[in-house]
């Protein structure tokens, strides 16, 4: 979940990003990414990327989270209202599908 960046500090410090990157528990760290990005009967205007296996809509929001949005196609710009909302993926259903001309 935490990405290691490269830097041309001393040793010394590059140890201690990543001791600080490692522990989930660390103070300051986890707290930015704490949960999922939505929440369930938030609404979001969303851009379908992908299909799915079943040819659901796939829109990703902040962090890349995964957002399944049934009956849409790739390229659809469509309000989405939060449905359901598990820890790597939330599914939604359109409540607004006038955006979808605008691609």
């Amino acid at each position: 979940r935490v990405a290691l960046i490269s830097t041309s500090t001393p040793d010394t410090e590059a140890a201690d990003t990543t001791e600080d990157t490692q522990s989930p528990d660390h103070a300051g760290q986890q707290h930015e990414y704490d949960g999922p990005p939505v929440e369930e009967g938030e609404q979001r205007d969303v851009e379908i990327e992908n299909l799915g296996d079943q040819g659901d809509g796939i829109a990703k929001v902040e962090r890349g989270y995964v957002v399944i949005v049934p009956e849409t196609s790739v390229g659809d710009r469509v309000t989405v209202e939060i449905q359901q909302v598990r820890e790597n993926v939330a599914f939604a259903d359109v409540v607004d599908d006038t955006l979808r001309e605008e691609v």
